[in-house]
């Protein structure tokens, strides 16, 4: 086979964005170079790569089987290059998605224990709902994901970081914060506002609902935490939210959580990453790094 790197750099980032002109910026490279290097690469193979869809460009099977195997090629090109000019082998740049419990909570402390012990690392990492997570790391685009909950895809391998659960919130000033106890009918006649369809923690807390409670009176639903966590507190509404993005506000008296014996709605916080990918350094450092991390911090709460 006489394909270059080019070539497959040119695949790799065209398949990431969908557009020739996006990826012969990223490459700076001039258009037609660009798409000479995928026609060439095509021609070679004898297979068409793409679908062209007016002026987006979609994989089409081979170019699915092709993807994880050029950027393997890429990445351990990438290392040759790296370790000829005396760099660390944790080096270079790895795309994660999070949901955002570990985004707020939980990334920001890993972050600074890679920039701290591996410099040459740079994570880019953005914020979605779990449904959202596993989309992006399936379609490419993330070297790995953070999401709450189960991963039923095959094609995705799934490793628990760690453990949380979800409680139930009121304001100070609820009638049920009061209580020693709150009842499945007390909450039936609650007043709801939820995390949004496809998001981890609206499927644990239905999950726990259903069979429990048939009707359950939701008034909004929303992405944004701090937005549940502000009607509640200014408000008569209940919701449900990990314990991990209330604590501070249950501390300061602000919220309450209510006590209600027949839930448990304990999760995980668990990596997803493509079955069919290849090994990464980049990823595995991101794992181990994060699993000591939850050590380290466990550990502190037996000393306290």
């Amino acid at each position: 086979m006489r394909y270059s790197l080019k070539q497959l750099a040119v695949f790799e980032e065209v398949a990431a964005s969908g557009s020739v002109s996006k990826a012969a910026d990223k490459l700076a490279l001039t258009q037609s170079a660009a798409s000479m290097a995928l026609s060439q690469l095509e021609k070679m193979l004898g297979r068409p790569l793409f679908e062209r869809q007016g002026k987006r460009m979609s994989l089409t099977y081979w170019g699915t089987w092709l993807r994880p195997r050029a950027k393997k090629l890429l990445f351990d090109a990438q290392q040759i290059e790296l370790g000829f000019y005396d760099q660390h082998l944790v080096s270079g740049e790895i795309e994660l998605v999070a949901s955002q419990t570990a985004a707020e909570h939980l990334l920001p402390n890993l972050i600074s224990i890679i920039d701290r012990d591996f410099p040459e690392l740079r994570i880019n990492f953005k914020v979605h709902n779990t449904q959202h997570v596993i989309e992006r790391v399936r379609n490419f685009e993330a070297d790995i994901g953070i999401i709450e909950g189960r991963c039923d895809d095959s094609r995705l391998q799934q490793e628990i970081w760690c453990h949380d659960h979800l409680v139930i919130i009121a304001a100070k000033h609820h009638p049920y914060a009061k209580l020693e106890r709150v009842s499945l009918a007390q909450l039936e006649q609650a007043k709801w506002v939820l995390r949004e369809q496809g998001a981890g923690t609206r499927k644990i807390f239905d999950s726990a609902m259903h069979g429990v409670i048939d009707d359950l009176d939701v008034w909004r639903e929303y992405e944004q935490v701090p937005v549940l966590r502000t009607l509640v507190a200014n408000g008569q509404y209940l919701s449900c939210l990990p314990y991990l993005d209330v604590v501070q506000f249950v501390e300061r008296g602000e919220l309450v959580v209510l006590d209600v014996p027949e839930l448990n709605m304990q999760r995980t916080l668990s990596f997803i990453w493509r079955t069919d990918s290849v090994e990464n350094p980049l990823r595995d450092c991101i794992r181990r790094e994060a699993k000591r991390m939850i050590k380290s911090r466990q550990m502190d709460m037996q000393l306290i």
